[in-house]
């Protein structure tokens, strides 16, 4: 999370200090070429053509990242880099959400949900020559449980106080046990922010960890050029022979779509993403570049803080959802390629409540039920518009000002407001936004990763930006997580799904499919619905 994600929660205290050290302006503004530097782009293209070695892959993507320690952040600038230096213990599948071998070969789990014990890869090393094993398990779980709870978020949200130990029963097991049953437990050890960490460099790096990051995955991090470039390289001793295939990707910030695909044009980079839905045919038509389609996992939407003003009423919610035209939006910014957003987690989870049907577009409706709720001349209020494109989101200013005149015409005035990305989601998350526009791409597959991490009461100050609250959602998402039955996980969702829909926190907006563009030599590059990609495979011609 875009990716990723692309929602999106960020390390307030860590932001400012990057703020700081950083380049100057925003976050999201990509850095212009030093002095007498060369062009990366046309130098990576030029060691592919003339053969050297596996080449230099140029991403082009919308930001930079906000941390190269995938612990501390939800963002999904962060994702693109960390799973190509980091490693889980469980994998995803290719281009699914599938569970497989990472850097655990097997697991087994107690008959009671509350032990599961890993056996783990053996001859593996950490970037920094250290071995990796039992104890660097431990050392990271430890790390987690004992840090600041906005700090390591993700691991607060999917485990929490719910695991008892973490203990290495030899050098190369290592048993979890848990004080209560998490039924997508190994989904959710195979998240990018679960990614296992040298102890030895976060003991040297301390806080600087973030901006060194050391993992075992198949590359290395070389260089982080703020709001320009990240570079990551080759690693040599990766325990896959023969991968990875590239020697060198550089990920650079080229914050507008129109702009990352010019450059892609050019030959300034060889792949990007946040293609512009309305580009999509005439990259088709060039024989020198291809689109790819990720999977998709996400959801758009508009946040209606539940403790600010008018949005208090659930009337007034209900309203505002009447009032959105998403067809239009769908038409004139997604090109058709999106659909209708009802709940907020896409069809493609499991337990998503088919029954459940979207607030029609009805201005009238939504008068009457202004009116009902007292502010029959409506009111005004804030509308965020997101400062960065992501793949659910491709212009949130443009889509800010079609939903300003869909208020408009129902009598609620909305002034459109933003921010630099870093601050934009800090203040939101801590509830200052009257309405904002954000989305959520999957880290997992699991509703429990949309409803639970989105909208439940224990998220709020996290990722339940809209302050939501409501003590019979937060009963059935808990039971939800702690069964073991699936059949009846899904009917928990399901359930909850009807709750949220009356409660109207959101105005969901899309489920887009996302398009990624390339050079036509790419090969092996296999877009990943969670919005982060593993590079190993990828191949130039």
């Amino acid at each position: 999370m875009n990716k990723r994600k692309g929602i999106l929660f960020l390390v307030f205290a860590l932001l400012l200090s990057l703020a700081l050290v950083g380049c100057s302006g925003n976050s999201s503004t990509g850095g212009t070429k030093e002095e007498g530097e060369k062009d990366t782009g046309t130098e990576g293209t030029k060691d592919t053509e003339e053969g050297a070695g596996g080449g230099t892959l140029v991403f082009g993507r919308g930001g930079d990242s906000t941390s190269l320690d995938p612990a501390i952040t939800t963002e999904g600038e962060a994702f693109k880099v960390t799973d190509n230096l980091f490693e889980t213990l469980i994998n995803f599948g290719e281009q699914d959400t599938e569970i497989e071998p990472g850097l655990a070969t097997e697991w087994t789990t107690s008959e009671d949900g509350l032990k599961h014990t890993l056996k783990l890869r053996e001859g593996v090393k950490f970037h920094d020559g250290t071995d990796f094993n039992a104890e660097a398990v431990v050392f990271n779980f430890e790390r987690w449980k004992a840090g600041n709870a906005e700090q390591f978020y993700y691991y607060n949200s999917q485990f929490g106080d719910k695991i008892d130990s973490v203990k290495a029963v030899d050098a190369y097991t290592v048993e979890f046990t848990l004080n209560k049953p998490i039924a997508p437990f190994f989904k959710n050890l195979a998240m990018s922010p679960f990614g296992i960490a040298s102890p030895a460099a976060i003991e040297k790096h301390g806080e600087k960890f973030m901006e060194n990051p050391v993992g075992t995955g198949p590359f290395v991090f070389k260089e982080w050029k703020r709001n320009d470039r990240i570079t990551i390289e080759k690693y040599a001793d990766y325990w896959q022979e023969g991968l990875p295939k590239l020697d060198q990707v550089i990920f650079r910030a080229i914050p507008e779509n129109s702009a990352r695909l010019n450059a892609l044009a050019s030959g300034e980079v060889d792949l990007i993403d946040g293609v512009n839905f309305s580009d999509v045919e005439t990259i088709e038509g060039n024989p020198d570049l291809q689109v790819f389609e990720r999977p998709t996992l996400n959801v758009a939407y508009l946040g209606l803080t539940n403790t600010r003003g008018p949005l208090k009423d659930k009337l007034v919610r209900q309203a505002l959802n009447h009032a959105v035209d998403k067809k239009a939006l769908i038409e004139a910014f997604y090109a058709g390629a999106a659909d209708p957003a009802i709940n907020p987690m896409p069809p493609v989870v499991a337990g998503y409540n088919d029954a459940v049907e979207d607030y029609p577009y009805d201005p009238e409706k939504a008068k009457e039920l202004l009116k009902e709720a007292g502010y029959e001349n409506g009111f005004e209020m804030e509308l965020w518009a997101m400062p960065v494109a992501r793949p659910y989101m491709p212009d949130g200013q443009k889509v800010a000002e079609a939903l300003q005149a869909n208020f408009e015409a129902i009598g609620v005035k909305a002034k459109i407001v933003s921010y630099e990305w870093g601050t934009y989601l800090e203040k939101a998350n801590k509830g200052e936004a009257d309405s904002f526009l954000l989305g959520w791409t999957g880290d997992n597959g699991d509703a429990d990763n949309f409803l639970y991490v989105l909208l439940d009461e224990d998220a709020i100050g996290s990722n339940n930006y809209t302050y939501y609250k409501n003590p019979e959602v937060h009963e059935l998402l808990l039971k939800a997580q702690a069964s073991s039955d699936q059949a009846e996980r899904e009917e928990l969702y399901k359930q909850a799904q009807v709750i949220i829909k009356d409660d109207a926190p959101w105005i969901p907006l899309v489920h887009s499919r996302p398009i990624l563009a390339g050079k036509a030599g790419i090969s092996n590059f296999k877009p990943h619905p969670t919005g982060s990609d593993l590079l190993s495979h990828v191949e130039l011609k």
